[in-house]
């Protein structure tokens, strides 16, 4: 900036915090020779600091004097960058499926227990004592200044990185859309694709290739020592009823999980290292187990896997569909299936970063910074996509004028005197209680499923019973656990959900 006669500015605000803000325009207002040229969707920026407006349209450019008001009393239709809505543009995201188990929308899908966070680097932790909880009604806004640990925070939300102290918890089934701060990132390695293929590329085979590559994901020198660990395993032949106990090694989760009756949690099906690596040994072993036994990112694997494969049973992965979806959040078929990623705009990748996010049809959206490079019809579509959207919302932005509008909660996230954050977290507590009162919608019931091949099968609907019918069932379900006998599938979903094999 030093001595300069031209200033070319491009987005000089995106990603500044209020404060990193009012010294731009300050600055800017300061200068006596020098001309700046910027290219801002900030309305706050144009008008404060303006005194000339360039309009491009059909190929021309027009200049008006004075600031962005001027300007719109000239061009009314330009009003959109003064309101947080879209008069052209619609964006909409996938209605999440529901959770077995999560009636209500206030209950909590991920939980961050009393954590800090210290980069390895540092000698202090960057946030301490945060302790948050997000559910599917949450709208919530983490703000504070830039450098503070809002990030970090969200980073540990999300299982990006892992806590120092404290626990985070995720519901197994809950689907997790995350655009980063610098989620451009993901994009640079596939520059030579068009939105569409990488949407495809990333989903093939009902993984979330990005989301299986995370950083938490990867083996610790401890985990690889605990994986070599014999354990003692008893089994009891079928037939005679003969109990025998062997040493083993655990080899690989086959990716199989079910529900333990007694235990209430996951159990995870494993091969194990020869002499019993037959499928004939193949076992069922619990969750806290595997945790002790250094395989407990593989079970968040196979979490994943079966949280994704849920959403892709009701929709399959071909061009069409995925060029249907890009288009629901502002990218036109040409851009999405016909131009490369490379060849894009600031905006239109956020456009793709944000179809990637929410192919799977997430039960939370985690936005850090999402109104950066949008324009303010682009940013009008996102806020009516959130209000409309079914799921949970975090938001990270320094844009007031859209965290207002749309969230009723709000983490807090400052440096105290000693130079680390403690998120503070206010809500309204009147809307928490309207929230937990709410039931998820399923009334919109499915009838059924497509698979990747276009199959599509017939999904058998529950029926409501009376109470006279429960108590009948009752009876009967207990009389047959008892007595030992089999249950069909529906007896044992009800049998679960009536606490009866307790």
């Amino acid at each position: 900036l030093e001595k300069a006669d031209l200033l070319l500015l491009d987005e000089p605000t995106n990603h500044l915090d209020v404060m990193n803000v009012k010294w731009v325009k300050d600055y800017l207002k300061g200068l006596k020779n020098v001309t700046a040229i910027m290219v801002s969707h900030d309305s706050g920026l144009l008008n404060d600091v303006c005194d000339h407006i360039l309009e491009i349209s059909d190929l021309k450019l027009t200049l008006f004097r004075g600031n962005l008001s001027a300007y719109v009393k000239i061009r009314p239709e330009a009003k959109a960058y003064f309101e947080l809505k879209s008069t052209k543009l619609k964006f909409s995201f996938p209605k999440p499926t529901p959770i077995e188990g999560v009636k209500s929308k206030g209950k909590a899908l991920i939980k961050v227990d009393n954590i800090s966070y210290r980069y390895p680097s540092n000698d202090k932790n960057t946030i301490e004592s945060a302790t948050v909880q997000v559910s599917l009604s949450s709208r919530v806004a983490c703000v504070g200044p830039n450098g503070a640990g809002k990030s970090t925070l969200i980073k540990v939300l999300t299982g990006e990185v892992e806590p120092t102290t404290g626990a985070v918890w995720q519901h197994p089934n809950a689907r997790i859309g995350y655009i980063a701060q610098h989620a451009f990132a993901h994009l640079q390695h596939h520059l030579t694709k068009t939105p569409n293929e990488y949407i495809r590329w990333r989903y093939q085979g009902g993984d979330d290739k990005e989301a299986i590559a995370k950083e938490t994901m990867k083996l610790t020198a401890e985990e690889e020592k605990a994986r070599k660990q014999t354990i003692e395993w008893t089994t009891t032949h079928p037939e005679t009823g003969e109990v025998k106990k062997s040493k083993r090694v655990i080899s690989r989760l086959t990716g199989e999980r079910k529900t333990n009756k007694s235990t209430k949690e996951h159990d995870y099906e494993v091969t194990w290292k020869s002499p019993y690596d037959g499928d004939e040994h193949k076992a069922y072993v619990g969750l806290k187990k595997l945790h002790k036994l250094g395989w407990a990112k593989e079970c968040k694997k196979v979490d994943i896997r079966v949280a994704q494969a849920a959403s892709g049973m009701f929709r399959p992965l071909t061009s069409a569909n995925v060029e249907t979806h890009l288009k629901n959040v502002g990218l036109e078929p040409e851009f999405a299936t016909h131009t490369r990623i490379g060849a894009l705009s600031g905006g239109q990748k956020v456009k793709v970063v944000l179809g990637g996010a929410t192919w799977m049809q997430p039960h939370l959206l985690i936005l850090d910074e999402p109104t950066n490079y949008l324009d303010r019809e682009s940013l009008g579509a996102l806020a009516d996509a959130i209000r409309e959207f079914d799921g949970g919302i975090v938001v990270i932005s320094h844009n007031n004028d859209f965290t207002a509008a749309l969230c009723s909660e709000t983490w807090v996230v400052e440096k105290d005197p000693d130079g680390i954050s403690r998120p503070n977290v206010n809500g309204d507590p009147e809307w928490m209680a309207n929230a937990l009162a709410t039931k998820v919608d399923d009334t919109q019931q499915i009838t059924e499923i497509t698979d990747a091949f276009g199959n599509v099968t017939e999904v058998k609907q529950k029926k409501t019973l009376s109470k006279k019918e429960i108590k009948v069932k009752l009876k009967q379900v207990k009389e047959k656990i008892k007595n030992g006998a089999e249950l069909d599938e529906d007896e044992e979903e009800f049998a679960e959900e009536h606490n009866l094999w307790a």
